[in-house]
């Protein structure tokens, strides 16, 4: 008879395990591209933060280029919005002019790639989608082998018991493939499109080339952009939430 208690904490080790690894590497591929750079984070409401991006499974940092002193006394040196928080973004916005010139020079070389992607790039992102669309199979997959083993004697009923820690491991390995494949995205990537951005109650539109997008964001380049209609237009880089961020148009 096999040890159920063994069995159980080995269960709870391995989706443990799983999970904690799968959160720690696991974050947005555009808000990943935007790492370590300057970026200003305009907020639905209109607030704006400025700071150095850190990106995380859970959220995201602002860290401050200069500690300062809020309206109750208090030293603030970053500032954090957690993943829950990503609907009150309204964009991240990276500004050429606020670049330092090594990553104006790493900046230039992604959009470079972008437009003129090499033979392993290319090889690359087909595995990418490959891996994508044949997201849901490998769940149909996971449900049937877990189905077959547990109609094992000894051995499937010990593993029925642990349904808990079969669903967690199951949900953290499918959720794993977090981008989602949009066909129709895909082919206009490196190419200059018209991006409709929802701004309270009014729609403006943004003509830059498609970098990259995935499940909750889309990311542009090359963008004349203004934080306020007052403002003038600045050339940025934007990543924006696909709630708020629609690509319209072929630009070209």
């Amino acid at each position: 008879m096999p040890d159920t208690f063994a069995i159980t904490v080995i269960f709870i080790v391995l989706a443990t395990v799983i999970a904690a690894f799968v959160r720690r590497v696991k974050r947005d591929k555009c808000l990943k591209d935007f790492s370590g750079f300057m970026v200003t984070l305009e907020a639905v409401s209109g607030k704006t933060i400025h700071g150095k991006l850190c990106v995380e499974n859970t959220g995201l940092e602002l860290i401050y280029a200069e500690q300062h002193q809020d309206n109750d006394g208090h030293i603030e040196a970053s500032y954090i919005l957690y993943k829950y928080e990503y609907p009150n973004i309204q964009a991240l916005v990276r500004f050429h002019e606020q670049l330092s010139g090594e990553n104006k020079k790493k900046r230039d070389r992604e959009l470079e790639l972008t437009y003129h992607p090499g033979q392993v790039r290319k090889l690359k992102r087909r595995i990418q989608n490959l891996f994508k669309t044949v997201r849901d199979s490998v769940g149909e997959v996971i449900n049937l082998l877990i189905s077959k083993a547990k109609r094992t004697t000894g051995v499937g009923t010990t593993l029925s018991s642990q349904d808990k820690y079969v669903s967690q491991m199951k949900q953290e390995l499918i959720g794993s493939a977090g981008a989602s494949y949009e066909p129709l995205l895909e082919r206009y990537i490196g190419h200059k499109v018209v991006l409709e951005l929802i701004k309270g109650d009014k729609v403006f539109e943004y003509c830059g080339v498609l970098k990259e997008y995935t499940a909750e964001f889309i990311e542009i380049m090359d963008v004349d952009y203004k934080m306020k209609e007052d403002k003038e237009a600045k050339v940025a880089d934007l990543v924006v939430l696909r709630k708020y961020g629609i690509v319209r148009h072929l630009g070209e």
